[in-house]
């Protein structure tokens, strides 16, 4: 049995009250997870503070990137641990851990690492009635306890994105993982202890949302500013919490991703992509596909061709290098999927594939199953063409015109990505401009510049990350103005 302890201060601590994990791919308890309550919630946010005025903010620029590429490497030569630890958290194959998930967590604090020491601040000279001028320029000062609120369908990966800008910047950190995946946050703990990183920069505190350590960190009038990705509605939680104090928030919150695919484009890359957009870890990407416009011409096509291929998809032990689709986080969370899968056959949709749970063999039989699904048929108003699922399923409907996938992909609360298949770059060019939302990937998929503004519009979310824009959110940028 594991223990999944708090790290606060650079210890592992527990506390009184805890609850199991269970493991995706069989619902057996793996562990017992600590539960952090406003005690040791104050515990950690209080560390984090004392580290400002510790080494940590005495620290040179130059040191502490040295510090993050040094995380980069230790969590490179533990790799093998952080796969481990995340397939049994998540149940996802080895092969999303290992080509995807764990090497991009390395990544964040390398990137970072070069980010914060390469992108220059403003100045400018202004002119003044006397002639003699003067001299405005920016500095950048950390903006100090940041409370990192974690989502489970990529643990480390967008954990990281977060806390390796936030280090970059001479922030410290409060992380709450979700309670579905307390692993690998508490395994980066060892990971800091390596380093040498100083006691109460990075923190982690396990629990849930409400009643728990989400709802006691983000209430905690030390925690200057707030980031989190998850739901919208956990987000609109935050966020009235963050009014008090008027504390910054950086969100990444749901979506109701399209993709749209014009006749002219590369049909067997275009369908390769959509089987990784839709289905990838269990459908439960942020940034996947559960709405796909198909001109008409290529719509029957498409849409036996993407069927084929998810019914070849290989649900399994996670070990087994063959398996290809791993299970959802949870039985609750299955039951919300499988819930939608019967509201899509109630308002009438054409099941094209899939529908259900697989069958499994015995070891495996009691795991967060369900088929890769997929619809046609259905009104723009119903319920899985408008909101998030986030199970391995998509609606595919066919359009006529330019003006129509545009109109469609727009129809929705969201507005995170964007994904348009076509050979005519100028087609390419107006359609992203007109897609309303935060990343738009041409003749691609996930595919990231961890330099480029990330996040997303409308109910997606607020604010955006990567690079310059990082910085922006977690640093107070300074004027001084002298006059010469």
């Amino acid at each position: 049995m594991k223990e999944f302890k708090h790290f606060i201060n650079g210890e592992f601590c527990i506390s009184e009250n805890y609850f199991d994990k269970l493991c995706p791919t069989d619902s057996n308890v793996i562990g017992r997870v600590y539960e952090g309550l406003e005690q040791e919630v104050d515990h950690a946010v209080n560390a984090a503070e004392a580290a400002l005025a510790g080494p940590w903010g005495k620290m040179s620029l130059d040191s502490r990137v040295a510090l993050l590429n040094s995380i980069a490497d230790e969590i490179t030569r533990r790799f093998d641990d952080f796969v481990t630890a995340e397939m049994a958290d998540t149940g996802q194959p080895r092969s999303t851990m290992e080509h995807a998930f764990i090497p991009r967590a390395a990544a964040n604090f390398r990137i970072f690492a070069d980010v914060v020491k390469n992108v220059p601040s403003e100045s400018f000279m202004t002119d003044t009635p006397d002639g003699a001028g003067a001299l405005n320029y920016a500095i950048r000062k950390p903006k100090g306890v940041i409370g990192v609120v974690c989502p489970w369908n990529a643990p480390l990966l967008l954990m990281t994105w977060k806390v390796a800008p936030a280090l970059a910047c001479g922030n410290t950190v409060v992380v709450k993982p979700s309670e579905e995946t307390p692993a690998t946050a508490a395994l980066l703990g060892e990971v800091m202890q390596t380093v040498g990183l100083p006691a109460g920069v990075y923190n982690v505190v396990h629990g849930g949302g409400e009643n728990s350590a989400g709802a006691f960190l983000t209430a905690h009038q030390k925690v200057d500013a707030i980031t989190f990705t998850g739901e919208t509605g956990t987000g609109t939680a935050i966020m009235k919490a963050a009014a008090n104090g008027m504390r910054d928030v950086s969100f990444e919150l749901g979506g109701k991703n399209a993709g749209l695919v014009f006749a002219d484009c590369d049909f067997d890359k275009a369908v390769d992509s959509f089987v990784r957009s839709a289905f990838l870890n269990c459908g439960q990407v942020c940034l996947g596909t559960e709405r796909i416009y198909v001109e008409r011409p290529l719509f029957e096509k498409f849409v036996a061709a993407l069927a084929i291929r998810a019914e070849q998809l290989k649900a399994g032990d996670p070990e087994d290098p063959t398996t290809t689709l791993g299970p959802l986080i949870s039985q609750g969370h299955r039951e919300k999927v499988l819930s939608y899968y019967k509201k899509a056959i109630a308002e009438g949709a054409n099941l094209v594939t899939g529908g259900g749970v697989p069958e499994m063999p015995e070891a495996l039989a009691n795991g967060a199953w369900v088929q890769p699904t997929i619809w046609t048929g259905l009104p723009e108003t119903a319920s899985v063409v408008q909101e998030e699922i986030f199970g391995p399923c998509c609606h595919i409907a066919p359009f006529d015109t330019e003006a129509e996938a545009v109109a469609l992909a727009n129809a929705s609360d969201y507005g995170l990505s964007t994904t348009i298949w076509t050979s005519d770059l100028s087609c390419a060019h107006r359609v992203a401009a007109q897609i309303e939302v935060g990343i738009t990937w041409v003749n691609s998929w996930f595919l990231r510049d961890l330099r480029t503004p990330f996040g997303g519009s409308k109910q997606s979310g607020i604010g955006r990350e990567g690079g310059v824009h990082s910085l922006e959110f977690y640093t107070e940028t300074r004027n001084i103005c002298i006059k010469l």
